[in-house]
């Protein structure tokens, strides 16, 4: 973490953050982008200058790698790898692309990335699943014949 990482976290932390969300436990982030859900150093995505996630669009898997090179562009910010469906070969993506990052994040990644694919499957499997129409009976209808 670099010293301008650092002092973004003691405003972050310190002050007020719009993601933060306070329970008497303990403090969760409500950004999109955090890997774990959790407010600390290591998983804010505003405080880190270094850090990648994965995203589910549209029933894909994408990895979102955040650049320091595009700071000055924040709607460029994000750099988006589409992952294969395999998920083997998305693991191995993930590896390769995340190689250089903590091992922190790499494993927090992999993580989401099985249980992303695991409720994609659990969601494709209930789109093959037949279901009943379920039909209306209209009252005045039905109470004009008798």
């Amino acid at each position: 973490m670099s010293i301008n990482d650092e002092l973004i976290w003691q405003q972050l932390n310190g002050q007020f953050c719009s993601f933060k969300a306070k329970v008497q436990t303990q403090n969760f982030c409500r950004n999109e982008m955090n890997v774990t859900g959790l407010c600390n150093k290591s998983a804010c995505p505003l405080a880190n200058s270094r850090y990648a996630t994965i995203r589910e669009i549209d029933g894909r898997c994408y990895l979102m790698v955040k650049t320091i090179e595009r700071a000055h562009l924040p709607s460029r910010l994000w750099q988006k790898i589409r992952l294969p469906r395999n998920y083997a070969a998305a693991l191995s993506k993930v590896t390769e692309e995340l190689e250089h990052f903590p091992k922190y994040l790499q494993h927090r990644n992999k993580q989401r990335l099985t249980r992303i694919h695991q409720y994609l499957m659990r969601m494709r499997k209930l789109a093959l699943r037949s279901r009943p129409t379920l039909t209306t009976v209209k009252k005045k209808v039905e109470i004009g014949r008798a």
